[in-house]
């Protein structure tokens, strides 16, 4: 039988937004994001396309979990409230994931306070506890989380999200990975990520190594930090950041591109053929129309991946129509000499049937001139969704293997 050139679509079949959202949440269950049997459940009652019914049966099942922690708290059941409450944060961060045409939405604040609380009761819980941090940045605080491994001096992973994820869910979505191999882990959001983005209205910006100098001056403030082997992973999106980063920040002993992005205009222009780019662009560059809008609301119309993408891009960049988000997006690229700036070792994860970056991971490893590994995680194997996400302790382990050889650690010292 010949391998599929996409990730299967088991659920959802005519959303390939709706299943990728779900396969997050079954990948969610190897680290305790998640249970198989609530995300089939709430899966069923679903209407594939239907934003409100998406909202409704992931928050009413958050609603359960948590209530169902409580009551094991308070009869001093602590690890089974850590494992209710862990569940019910990113049940509660997935229902409201497309609701973000209208931010000011009720829901969409009372389920992400609900998340994060959740988290923050499931991390004390954890020995030793996750401790809540804030971080310095530009006259406020970004939020975050210190995983620590254990005692002693050890290498430190830095591990942020992408385009739409949170600091919550880097738990099970590398954090808890890394510190199994004895990594101490410094999870942060930064601006047009989830608590920046929800609580003070902070969207993203291209230049990320603004971002990352003060989180890894932060970092170098912490006991217990071997400050020679600071290593740096972005996810999604996170693989332009994490790399844009690097190119600046030279204090990072490693960098991880899970799955790497060289331009990240071209995964809204990926469509267009390759001799109506230039004319695309500079359509774009010239500023935001009632013209280039209806033509992406028209795509949007036809493509549950646009529709929602283009929705909360032009949230999370702080833009003023589609079009004007697309146009931010050129900014986002390794191009004239960026990449080639990269010093140390990286990383750079290759998703076989990736849904958004297709040809984008190849693209900035070919461009890189550092010592460069890339991994490519296959359908064949239940990898090949964007991220790896379904597979994650496969990925994590050769993502981790990678990091272990590369800094000379063995997580016993």
């Amino acid at each position: 039988m010949p391998v599929q050139s996409h990730a299967a679509t088991l659920l959802f079949a005519d959303d390939e937004q709706f299943w990728f959202e779900t396969l997050r949440m079954f990948g969610a269950d190897e680290y305790g994001g998640g249970c198989f049997g609530e995300v089939m459940a709430v899966s069923s009652r679903i209407t594939a396309g239907d934003y409100d019914s998406w909202y409704r049966e992931w928050n009413a099942m958050a609603d359960q979990v948590a209530e169902e922690g409580q009551r094991q708290l308070a009869a001093n059941h602590r690890v089974s409230a850590r494992d209710s409450y862990l569940r019910a944060c990113n049940y509660y961060r997935a229902s409201e994931f497309f609701l973000h045409a209208r931010p000011q939405d009720p829901r969409v604040s009372r389920a992400f306070e609900r998340s994060v609380a959740c988290y923050r009761t499931a991390a004390a819980l954890f020995k030793p506890a996750i401790e809540p941090v804030e971080i310095p940045y530009e006259g406020t605080k970004l939020p975050g989380y210190l995983h620590r491994a254990g005692d002693g001096t050890r290498p430190l992973l830095i591990l942020h999200t992408g385009f739409d994820g949170a600091a919550e869910e880097k738990h099970w979505s590398g954090a808890r990975a890394a510190v199994e191999r004895g990594y101490h882990v410094l999870c942060f959001d930064g601006p047009g990520q989830s608590g920046p983005l929800h609580r003070e209205g902070l969207v993203f910006r291209f230049d990320w190594e603004k971002v990352v100098t003060p989180v890894v001056d932060f970092a170098l403030t912490l006991p217990g930090i071997d400050h020679s082997r600071i290593a740096l992973r972005g996810e999604s999106l996170g693989g332009y950041l994490a790399p844009r980063a690097a190119a600046f920040e030279h204090r990072l002993a490693a960098v991880i591109a899970n799955g790497g992005v060289y331009d990240y205009s071209m995964a809204h222009l990926a469509d267009v053929p390759v001799d109506q780019r230039p004319e695309a662009i500079a359509a774009l560059m010239d500023g935001p129309t009632p013209e280039l809008d209806g033509m992406i609301e028209a795509v949007m119309q036809r493509s549950p991946v646009a529709r929602w993408s283009i929705t909360h891009g032009t949230w999370c960049f702080g833009a003023s129509s589609p079009s004007d988000y697309m146009r931010m997006t050129l900014d986002y690229t390794l191009e004239g000499g960026i990449a080639e700036r990269i010093r140390c070792p990286a990383l750079i994860c290759d998703a076989e049937g990736d849904l958004f970056f297709k040809g984008q991971p190849q693209e900035l490893y070919d461009h890189l001139t550092c010592d460069k590994t890339l991994l490519v995680l296959g359908n064949a194997e239940g990898a090949g969704a964007h991220c790896g996400v379904g597979a994650a302790r496969l990925a994590n382990a050769r993502i981790y293997d990678w990091l272990d050889e590369t800094l000379g650690w063995d997580g016993a010292m």
